[in-house]
Parts: structure tokens; C-alpha cells; sequence
């Protein structure tokens, strides 16, 4: 839906970039969040937290509407039984960040937490910012487009760059329909090597001078990229992390994301300065490093629960196997509590 978002409001903004019709974008913005602020007067309550604060008959009722027609009693219940064990281990503090980065826990998070963090960096680093934000003034470049071309709206690569931001619409669809059936290591595997392909690729196109060989790479770059690596980082938290540290490590996760994400976004105009038609040569590089981080360290979450995932990965930072280890018979249930928790 984000992308969708970013693609219907490239669509907009074609015909309203040029002074005065840019001050209409903003009126556009303010009155979807005006229209936001009004429905959420008909958005039922969290039906998590009515059943935490002891109105059950609210909260069935909550969860009822947003599951209109389907019955909901074993999904009430496991709500309940849910809220019921974290209750019990509430008198446990969860461990500190500190506690969870050092390894000082009951089990050792450390491989996980590793996974979880690099992922969200790996997601900012890959270039995939630079080809959404700067593709217009890329491809502009790349095709020599005269002053008077780049200011007719819309120009070839303002139409180009709509196409860019339909293809990760699409592309997204496409990964969430492959991710159970492949897995989540394997669809980032072939998603970070894919990306640096076509990276090379457009070094290969900017400097023959093909502009067509440039645009198509871009196109291919964010199909591959949001198809895997766009949103794989997104699941890894909830996935690969017990519940007493999702917190805490989401958190420090969003950080590092917001982090490489600036410092990217910063860096991409130097080094489009600096590098010229070798622009994407860094990101060939770094997206290759995501798929030697998914051959050697990513675990695989695909029908598995978080219990599982700890028992089988926990531990320092470590090479994984294609096999995963088979946890022994006490593991289980000690990860089951700890997931609980």
C-alpha cells in the first residue's frame, strides 16, 4: 500500500509540479488527512487492549466487526489465552537492550538480532531510494534531455519515472505470492543478487550511453528489489525475535533503518556528482553483500514458530546451513515459554 501510495501520488503531481499548481499538492495532502482524522471516529477499538483491560464482551464484539460473517471463537480464545500468559510473566522483566546485544540473556539472541538489524540496513542501502527519488533527474541525464524538454510536463522521464513506481506496486504483489511457497531466504537470495545484476547493468547502460538499456535496468532493478529485498526486512522482527524483546529490538531496528536511509539519501547526489555513469557501482557491491548475508547467515522462518526459530539459530553470530540443526527435546518448550513471555 505504500508503494501504491508513492505511485498515485507521482500520478498527481505530473501535472501540479510547476509554480503556482504546487501549492494544490499540499491542499491535496491536508485534505486526505482531514478525511483520515474523520474515519478513524468509525475504526473499532484494538480488541487486544479492550481484552487486556477486561471487557471481553467489547472485545469480542470489536473482533466480530472486523471479521465480519466468520467465526471468531478460536481467535478470541487464543487472544485470551495469549494475554493470559503475559500476564503471568509480567512480574519478569524483559532484559535490557544492553542485556540482548551482549548475548546475557536466558538464550542467547545474538545471530537473531544480528539478522533482524542488518536487513533493515541492507533494505536503505541497496539504492533503491536513489532510483525512486532521483530516477526522474537520472534518466533525464541519461537521455540529454534539453533545458526546455526537462521542463515540459510531463517529459519522457517523468513518464518513465510513473513507470518505475507502478512496477513496485506490482512487484510487491508478485513477492508476497512467491515468499511461503519459496521461503523467505530464499526469495531474498535471489532478490539481493538480481538487484546487483541489474545494477551493473545500468552502470553498464549509463556509460554506453543507452538510454534505453538504462530505463529498462531500473525497471528490473525495482521489480527485483521489491519483489525480496523491499520487503522482506519488514517481517524479520516479528519473525525471527521472541516476544519479550520485540520491543526493544524493532525499535533499534526502525533506528538503524531511518539512519541508513538518511545517510544514503545524503550521500546519493555526491556521488552521482562524483561517479557519474559509474553512480550504481557502490550498490552493486552492497546489494551483493545481502546475498552473501542470506547464503551464510539468514535464517529461514517459512512455516515455523518464533520458538522454533530461536531454538534452531540462537547463539552468537555464526554460519547457518542449508539443514537447520534439529533442536533438542527440552528446547521447545523453554523457547515456547520464552515466546510467551
Amino acid at each position: 500500500m505504500i508503494l501504491m501510495g508513492i505511485f498515485l501520488s507521482q500520478v498527481v503531481s505530473i501535472g501540479l509540479s510547476a509554480a503556482p499548481l504546487w501549492r494544490i499538492l499540499f491542499s491535496i495532502s491536508a485534505g486526505l488527512a482531514i478525511f483520515q482524522t474523520l474515519v478513524l471516529f468509525f475504526v473499532p477499538e484494538s480488541p487486544r487492549f479492550l481484552a487486556k483491560a477486561g471487557q471481553m464482551e467489547e472485545s469480542r464484539a470489536a473482533l466480530q466487526r472486523l471479521r465480519t460473517n466468520l467465526d471468531i471463537s478460536i481467535e478470541f480464545e487464543d487472544m485470551v489465552a495469549m494475554l493470559d500468559a503475559q500476564a503471568v510473566s509480567a512480574a519478569t522483566p524483559p532484559p535490557t537492550l544492553w542485556q540482548v546485544l551482549s548475548g546475557k540473556t536466558e538464550v542467547d539472541l545474538r545471530h537473531l538480532v544480528f539478522c533482524v538489524l542488518f536487513l533493515m540496513m541492507s533494505q536503505q542501502w541497496s539504492g533503491a531510494k536513489g532510483v525512486m527519488f532521483y530516477s526522474t533527474e537520472i534518466l533525464s541525464s541519461t537521455f540529454h534531455l534539453t533545458t526546455s524538454e526537462r521542463h515540459h510536463i510531463p517529459s519522457i522521464a517523468q513518464l518513465l519515472t510513473l513507470g518505475v513506481g507502478a512496477i513496485g506496486a506490482v512487484a510487491v504483489i508478485i513477492g508476497m505470492n512467491i515468499l511461503d511457497k519459496a521461503g523467505r531466504r530464499t526469495v531474498l537470495i535471489v532478490s539481493s543478487l538480481s538487484t546487483s545484476i541489474c545494477a551493473a547493468l545500468i552502470v553498464i547502460g549509463s556509460k554506453l550511453d543507452l538510454g534505453p538499456m538504462v530505463a529498462t535496468a531500473m525497471y528490473l532493478f525495482n521489480l527485483v528489489f521489491q519483489s525480496g529485498v523491499g520487503f522482506v526486512p519488514y517481517l524479520s522482527a516479528s519473525e525471527l525475535l521472541p516476544y519479550n524483546v520485540l520491543g526493544s529490538i524493532s525499535g533499534l531496528a526502525a533506528s538503524v533503518n531511518c539512519l541508513t536511509l538518511f545517510v544514503v539519501s545524503f550521500v546519493f547526489p555526491i556521488l552521482d556528482k562524483a561517479l557519474g555513469p559509474y553512480l550504481f557501482t557502490p550498490f552493486i557491491a552492497t546489494n551483493f553483500l545481502t546475498f552473501l548475508f542470506g547464503v551464510l547467515f539468514m535464517p529461514e522462518a517459512k512455516g515455523k514458530p518464533v520458538s522454533q526459530v530461536v531454538a534452531e539459530y540462537q547463539g552468537p553470530i555464526h554460519l547457518v546451513s542449508t539443514v537447520s540443526r534439529r533442536p533438542s527435546k527440552q528446547e521447545p518448550q523453554r523457547q515456547a515459554d520464552l515466546n510467551n513471555h
